[in-house]
This record gives C-alpha cells, structure tokens and sequence, in this order.
C-alpha cells in the first residue's frame, strides 16, 4: 500500500509542474465544468453513527484513468489520512469516511469531524500529467436533534475551491512526511469501483 500511495502522489508531483498549463487549459476549453479541486467536511465520525460516504465519477473526458488524491483532516487542521485512489473512465469510486478514510489516522486517535481535500489529477493521451476534472459528492452525518442519539443523512456536491500556488505543494508534503514517516499510519484505503455499494 506505501509503494502504491508513494507511486500515486508521484502523480500529483507532475501535476504540480503543468498546473499552469491544466488551468489555463480548462480556463480556455469553454463548456463544462472543469473543476480538479474540491473541500467538504465530516461530522459525527462515531461509534452508532452511520458511515459518511464521499463519491467520484471519471466523467472519460481524458479517455483515461484518473486519480482522486484524497487528504483527510482533522478539526485541529492535522492531517490525519492521505492516499490516492485511481478511476476508471465512467467509473464510480465510493470511499467510506469510518472505514477507508479515517481508519489509520496518523495519530492513532480516529478523528470525529474535519476537513477532505481532493485534487483530480491523471495523464493526456500524449501522457503528459495533468490536474483534470472530477465530479464528486458527499454524505454528510448529522444529529437529528441536539439532544436525541438518532442521526440524519444529507448529500451534497464537493464544493468547487480554488487551488493556490501553494496549497498543492503543502498538501503533497504533508502527505509525503505521513507516508514516509508514518510506518504504515496515515493511509487511506481505496475500495474497487465494483464494490461499491
């Protein structure tokens, strides 16, 4: 799993050096949305809860696999978990919050709400690498009441977010020292597309 996350946020590594061409790229190509880089919360991320479930779809328009590059947070702003999960065109990617993303926190304590970032990121035809579009959603757990132990569930898209010059180098950093350092802590784990439900 280190060797795949390490080969993974290699990806990520390269998308960095053509991030100016990908966004002006996406800024010119019109139509669509084009967004590779998205923020939600988690909430609720107990014991007697239901699972939080975050949600991608390769739309195909790359014609390849692309990866969702997943940094899971903390209510302190920690980086708890990070990995790469790749996606087939047209295919689903279904990530549970309990036991994918926040089971091997690198602090050994599993948080109970925070922060995901996701940055899409894969290769052209000519396979050069790039930030490309994802499209993504997320469950969100909340309490019925303040009071009561019962708990609803809402969906919403992954809000579009703007990637600053020095968000990617941070996050692939952080990632980067949890991999490295973590002996085994501080991964995600990616679930097949047809295991998804």
């Amino acid at each position: 799993m280190k060797r795949v996350g390490l080969f993974m946020l290699a990806v990520v590594v390269m998308a960095l050096m053509s991030s100016a061409s990908a966004v002006a790229q996406s800024e010119s190509s019109g139509g669509g949305d084009n967004s590779f880089y998205f923020v939600t919360y988690y909430s609720n991320n107990v014991s007697g809860a239901p699972d939080a479930v975050l949600r991608f779809i390769n739309d195909g328009e790359i014609g390849s696999n692309v990866t969702a590059n997943i940094y899971v947070f903390d209510d302190s702003q920690e980086l708890q978990t990070c990995g790469a999960c790749p996606i087939t065109p047209d295919g689903l990617l279904s990530e549970d919050v309990k036991t994918e993303l926040t089971n091997n926190p690198l602090t050994g304590r599993v948080p109970t709400r925070g922060v995901i970032k996701v940055i899409g990121s894969g290769f052209t035809p000519e396979g050069a690498a790039e930030l490309v579009p994802l499209r993504g959603w997320a469950t969100h757990i909340e309490r019925a009441t303040p009071t009561s132990g019962a708990y609803a569930t809402t969906e919403a898209p992954l809000a579009d977010s703007n990637l600053g010059e020095n968000e990617l180098p941070l996050l692939q950093n952080l990632c980067s020292y949890a991999l490295l350092l973590g002996s085994g802590q501080g991964t995600i784990t990616c679930t097949l597309e047809d295991h998804d439900f």
